[in-house]
């Protein structure tokens, strides 16, 4: 083979080379266009405010009138609780608010009649023994004058004068006192006890209004925590109900996707459970989960972490099968 032929096998050969590399190039930019970004997708769940259920009586459970999965509706009777320790409160307070009201209305009554009637009595005799006791010393300062009376006996009928006028000035100051009845700080005295009784026993009445307890909002009862038969302590939960006329969509989305997602905006959102039915719900809360919930970056360079805020959203048309636990799919534009 001479030199010339050899040469030209050479350059053909470099031209297929390049050839198969232009087209091996040519086949990646065009695969690296055909390739179709992946949809992001958004998944989260319904929610719904649920109204836990308890009282401030402590008992046993009598009854149940609602079980799981019931719907109520405001006044509703849920749960009878009965506690005989309370009642038993009821009837001591019951009992000195009758103690009280008795007293109170013997001081208002006042001093018994037959009382004010033997001080007048008290206060008659007094006055005959002043009067006696005068004419006495009258007499006794007449012999004296005369001196027919000593000085002592006319000093002795004039101590017994005093002293009948000072028992009548007392008998006079007890009929008064007869009269006027018990003192004004014995009557306030009386009022307030009556007060105070009626005040523990409202107050008793007040734990015992929780015997039966009632459904404070409209909605369904989600779970009921103890049996029938069962004590249940101060403030115990009995039962959670859901809220139904009050749901909403929750989520989490990195940081980069707020700027989609400001305060009011309204989206749409897609809800497998309801045959992928497709409404729009407005955005109303917005908050950043802390950093528990921060995407790190991988790399040390390029990259940057990201924090994760929670969305919640109200849907704009009431969905009555929409149930608290269902998916929701959101697919940011």
């Amino acid at each position: 083979m001479d030199k010339k032929q050899e040469k030209r096998e050479n350059v053909v050969l470099l031209l297929s080379l390049a050839v198969i590399v232009l087209v091996v190039v040519a086949l990646a930019v065009v695969g690296f266009l055909m390739i179709n970004k992946p949809v992001e997708v958004v998944q989260g769940q319904a929610e719904a405010s649920s109204v836990k259920i308890s009282g401030k009586l402590p008992g046993r459970i009598v009854d149940f009138y609602v079980q799981e999965g019931d719907s109520v509706d405001i006044g509703d009777t849920l749960v009878h609780i009965h506690s005989s320790v309370a009642e038993a409160k009821l009837m001591q307070a019951q009992a000195m608010t009758t103690v009280a009201q008795a007293q109170n209305r013997k001081v208002d009554a006042g001093v018994r009649k037959q009382v004010i009637e033997s001080a007048y009595s008290l206060l008659q005799q007094a006055k005959a023994a002043t009067e006696i006791a005068r004419k006495s010393y009258d007499r006794m300062e007449s012999l004296y004058a005369q001196g027919v009376v000593s000085a002592q006996k006319r000093d002795e009928a004039q101590a017994a004068y005093k002293a009948a006028q000072a028992a009548e000035n007392a008998a006079n100051s007890q009929y008064q006192l007869a009269q006027a009845g018990a003192q004004k700080e014995d009557k306030e005295s009386a009022a307030a006890m009556v007060t105070a009784a009626r005040g523990g026993e409202k107050e008793v009445q007040a734990v015992l209004q929780d015997q039966y307890l009632l459904a404070p909002c409209k909605g369904i009862v989600d779970e009921v925590y103890p049996q029938r038969g069962e004590l249940v302590a101060l403030g115990a939960p009995i039962m959670s109900v859901l809220q139904t006329d009050d749901k909403w969509l929750t989520f989490n989305v990195r940081e980069e996707l707020l700027s989609d997602l400001p305060m009011g905006k309204e989206i749409d959102v897609m809800i497998p459970a309801l045959g992928d039915t497709i409404v729009a719900a407005k955005v109303y809360y917005v908050r950043d989960m802390g950093d528990y919930a921060v995407w790190r970056a991988t790399k040390a360079t390029g990259e940057w972490d990201s924090r994760t805020f929670k969305i919640k959203a109200r849907p704009m048309v009431d969905l009555p099968n929409l149930r608290p636990g269902m998916s929701i799919i959101y697919q940011p534009k």
